[in-house]
């Protein structure tokens, strides 16, 4: 058994520890020692890094009591190492996942809801709760949630001993009967918990919710704590002073920015349609008919109007409405129809013709071809089927 000094002491940065062994390991060294500070992975939360000797910790993971270190290089069976945690790291996720168990406690009190998954994630955590919540009724979770970190109330961790366990009341997703450790925070929550937390919830710092959706019959929440929470805020920020800035709108005005400037876009894009078909019907009445096939070039259409021309040019030709968008250039995007000829069947001499690749229906191919305006008006000319 490796002795857990992260349960005595979560904010132990550094140590020291006998090397029991050293093993080569799939990538790198698995180390264990006879004592740790480092949290293996468990419980939602990633593993600890750091520094132990001097070989980088990579991962961490415990199996039957034994914690193992996963190393970049090995250590000497006996030799006595120091231990350095990335502490920030450390710290941070205590923040969060002492946040976690508030947000936890504080939804199970008032509605009787289970946390039956959580995750810590790059970015924010996530809690999934047994039951649904609205945003008014996560928002005043996160108010009562704030207040219980401004009140710096002691988080208490230990051991209960088997009588004593029988009796606490306490939040688990598991049915565990021995060595359970409890971590309370005030009145607040009661929860058997392997990880590390902080001394006092003002250590925390502040606690958001970010988001919330629904997720099998209850609700998924997104929150972050502590420092992340400070830097996501900056970046949030930043993004909203940009965006104040670009549309000349002060920052708590920039959602009615961006609400006009998407009416004034719908209302272009409604014009550049109106346009659009407009411009399609009076190419397809230039273009005239024809017995054979009929071939128009184009560099101003998009891909929708590009089709309803070739819809409307089916209908003046005997064989088939070819129309080309792009330039000998850059290459053409071509969408060819027909009513008489198997488009589908004939695909490959199509595209042997023009240079090109593409596929389709029976009624309609389209692709990219990369020959020349006139050698594709000679090659449909003298296409046939």
């Amino acid at each position: 058994m490796t002795e857990k000094l992260y349960y005595s002491d979560s904010h132990m940065a550094e140590f020291t520890a006998t090397v029991l062994s050293c093993e080569k390991a799939k990538n790198g060294f698995a180390v264990i020692l006879d004592r740790t500070a480092f949290f293996p992975e468990g419980g939602g939360q990633s593993a600890d890094t750091g520094v132990l000797g001097g070989a980088r910790v990579s991962d961490v993971q415990e199996a039957g009591g034994v914690i193992v270190h996963y190393t970049d290089a090995p250590l000497g069976v006996g030799e006595t190492v120091r231990g350095t945690l990335d502490f920030e790291q450390r710290l941070r996720r205590m923040q969060n996942h002492s946040g976690e168990h508030i947000v936890s406690g504080l939804v199970h009190r008032a509605y009787g809801y289970d946390n039956v998954g959580f995750h810590m994630g790059a970015d924010c955590m996530t809690i999934d709760f047994s039951g649904e919540l609205s945003w008014e009724e996560l928002t005043d979770i996160e108010t009562q949630a704030n207040a219980a970190v401004r009140a710096n109330i002691p988080v208490r961790a230990w051991l209960p001993d088997a009588e004593t366990l029988k009796t606490l009341e306490y939040r688990s997703k598991l049915e565990l009967t021995e060595n359970v450790r409890i971590v309370q925070i005030g009145d607040i929550d009661r929860c058997a918990c392997c990880a590390p937390h902080v001394a006092y919830t003002g250590e925390i710092g502040v606690i958001k919710i970010l988001d919330s959706e629904r997720h099998r019959g209850g609700v998924r929440v997104s929150v972050i704590c502590g420092m992340d929470a400070l830097e996501d805020y900056r970046a949030r920020q930043e993004s909203v002073t940009e965006i104040s800035r670009l549309l000349s709108a002060k920052r708590g005005e920039v959602g009615d920015a961006v609400r006009r400037v998407l009416r004034e876009q719908q209302a272009g894009k409604e014009k550049s349609d109106a346009l659009s078909a407009e411009l399609v019907r009076l190419m397809a009445a230039a273009a005239g008919k024809r017995e054979g096939n009929l071939c128009v070039f184009t560099g101003v259409l998009d891909e929708i109007a590009q089709r309803e021309l070739v819809n409307r040019l089916v209908g003046q030709c005997g064989g088939m409405a070819a129309v080309f968008c792009g330039s000998d250039e850059a290459g053409w995007r071509y969408i060819i129809g027909s009513r008489s000829v198997d488009l589908r069947k004939n695909t490959r001499a199509i595209n042997a013709a023009i240079n090109g690749r593409g596929g389709g229906s029976p009624q309609m191919i389209q692709g990219r071809a990369t020959a020349g305006e006139a050698a594709i008006r000679e090659a449909l000319d003298l296409l046939i089927f």
